[in-house]
């Protein structure tokens, strides 16, 4: 069996993903594609990880697993979505940097199923608009809460992924730019759903609805299927156009009103966030999805 587990980031997805794929279950479950509704297990899942730290899970605790989120008797995958599988939000920051106890989360998940192919999902994003939007969704936080006095020109994503390849060898880790999310969707649907690029499915244009006018999406739509693009990058190319066209300014624009922000500040941690990137995608041991 494949276990996927994708595990947020914090502030990249929302549910979007899992949502799609949900749509898609008539399609999916067939072929063996289980795609559980979060709420069952957004909280179990991490409550019985805690306990496997130290070492598998047996067999009785996977029956527990798979009784709580499937109904079907058998899957050949199975897609957890959710973004406090990786932790709460309030811990998303810490003194070394984006989420400290990313490799004991990891480990204990890998626990769970011990026997199964384990795939883990991962969206970056962009440190200068990830810690306003942390600081919205957090309860009463603010920014000193948030941080912790940790510089944000400090933080970087290319250490969290090289503790996960550390600690565990042969990790199977796909990573992507929560930014470049509208030009991937259909192969991040695909890829978390373990099926070849030419596989129909719902969902295509689940977030470009979200971010751009209908009138735009209504036209990219009637294009794409007058001029079906000859491979994935030109269907890319023709959103990118659209978008830059038709694109909710609100929906894809963020203003970053954090104290002592500069537009100077914005831009060098966007600097330094760039380089990080540069250096993840070179990374061979992992799944880098880019446009």
């Amino acid at each position: 069996m494949q276990i996927v587990y994708h595990i947020g980031a914090h502030c990249t997805d929302e549910d979007r993903l899992v949502r799609s794929l949900l749509k898609s279950r008539g399609v999916l479950a067939p072929q063996g594609i289980i795609v559980p509704a979060p709420r069952l297990y957004r909280q179990i899942l991490p409550r019985i990880a805690q306990s496997m730290n130290d070492g598998p899970a047996g067999a009785e605790t996977q029956k527990v697993i798979l009784d709580a989120v499937m109904e079907e008797e058998k899957a050949e995958r199975l897609v957890f979505s959710h973004d406090y599988l990786i932790g709460f939000p309030r811990g998303a920051i810490s003194e070394i940097g984006f989420y400290k106890g990313v490799v004991e989360r990891i480990t204990a998940f890998s626990n769970l199923f011990p026997d199964a192919q384990n795939e883990f999902h991962l969206a970056l994003r962009n440190p200068a608009t990830m810690i306003p939007a942390l600081i919205a969704r957090i309860p009463d936080a603010t920014y000193e809460s948030v941080m912790g006095g940790v510089d944000p020109l400090c933080l970087r994503w290319a250490p969290v992924v090289q503790r996960l390849l550390t600690a565990l060898p042969g990790i199977d880790l796909t990573v992507w730019c929560n930014e470049d999310t509208p030009l991937i969707w259909p192969e991040l649907l695909r890829n978390m759903a373990g099926l070849p690029a030419e596989a129909e499915m719902e969902g295509d244009f689940d977030l470009l609805s979200s971010i751009m006018s209908e009138v735009g999406l209504s036209r990219l739509k009637a294009f794409l299927e007058s001029h079906p693009p000859r491979s994935i990058s030109q269907r890319r190319r023709i959103v990118m156009a659209f978008l830059d066209k038709f694109a909710l300014k609100d929906e894809i624009e963020m203003e970053i009103p954090l104290p002592g922000w500069t537009a100077d500040l914005v831009e060098a941690i966007t600097a330094v966030y760039d380089a990080d990137v540069a250096e993840i995608e070179a990374i061979p041991e992992i799944d880098f999805i880019a446009p």
